[in-house]
């Protein structure tokens, strides 16, 4: 799909990946960018420097991007791309005392920012899109959800979440012309980022979000269902699924020394 000419959505628009996502799509052409953040004066800021609309929007809340979809559409017409892109990097405990935590709160509202927000887009821009032919959703997940991640099982098990339901998606509607894909960095030079521990997400370097935001229009532009800014992460997977065993083997070791470094026991 070519970005000029279309009318975009971006959740978690107003930092990061999401702030970079938006400048691209406007620098190749787009219609209307629409920016959608719990921050509100980011949402506005980054859609104040592109021409583009703000929108306050908790992406754990239905009703917010039920919202967001229709005030797009009501004002700008039909989205043709939606790029559900919000996430947080909780729940991150890089001892691992015990991977099932202490209580429910990190692994739900993981679930609700990283899967809920995304079957949700899918609940109410589904019919919209089958109504009129097709679309496109660009769902930003994580190396995590292909591999894991070492020090937060609430993180890993949810972007696990998010490729499934990702894969459903598009298994469930290629006939329908609605084209999905995935973005998956490691490392990506970010406020999140650099508001946990350092760990393995960085082993290959951490990208750029404008990087990021490259490869994503270049994998939209391809229809790409898989996006992997960070090249190396398909020889990881195929490193997994040759010899799982091995590579449980490998990601303990990568655990023992988060241990180390942050003062547990291995």
């Amino acid at each position: 799909m070519q970005i000029a000419g279309k009318v975009v959505v971006v959740t978690g628009g107003g930092n990061g990946i999401g702030q970079a996502l938006c400048e691209a799509f406007h620098k190749a052409g787009a219609a209307k960018v629409v920016v959608a953040d719990l921050d509100q004066a980011r949402a506005e800021a980054v859609a104040a420097s592109i021409g583009g609309a703000a929108f306050k929007c908790d992406v754990a809340n239905e009703a917010d991007i039920k919202h967001v979809i229709e005030e797009t559409e009501r004002q700008f017409g039909p989205i043709d791309l939606f790029c559900s892109n919000a996430g947080i990097g909780g729940g991150f405990d890089p001892v691992a005392e015990n991977a099932g935590g202490s209580s429910d709160e990190p692994f739900m509202k993981s679930w609700m920012i990283h899967v809920m927000a995304h079957v949700y887009a899918a609940r109410h821009l589904v019919p919209r899109y089958r109504a009129r032919g097709g679309g496109y959703f660009l769902n930003t997940i994580s190396a995590a959800g292909l591999l894991s991640q070492v020090g937060s099982p609430a993180y890993s098990a949810t972007k696990h979440g998010a490729v499934g339901f990702a894969e459903s998606l598009a298994i469930a509607h290629k006939a329908h012309n609605i084209r999905v894909s995935i973005l998956c960095p490691q490392g990506v030079a970010t406020n999140m980022l650099r508001g946990l521990p350092e760990g393995p997400q960085s082993a290959d370097g951490n990208l750029s979000p404008e990087q990021v935001a490259k490869d994503a229009l270049q994998g939209i532009e391809q229809e790409t269902f898989l996006i992997l800014p960070h090249p190396q992460v398909i020889d990881y997977m195929r490193k997994k699924t040759e010899n799982y065993d091995r590579w449980i083997g490998g990601m303990a070791k990568i655990q023992a020394k988060l241990r180390e470094t942050f003062g547990g026991k291995a």
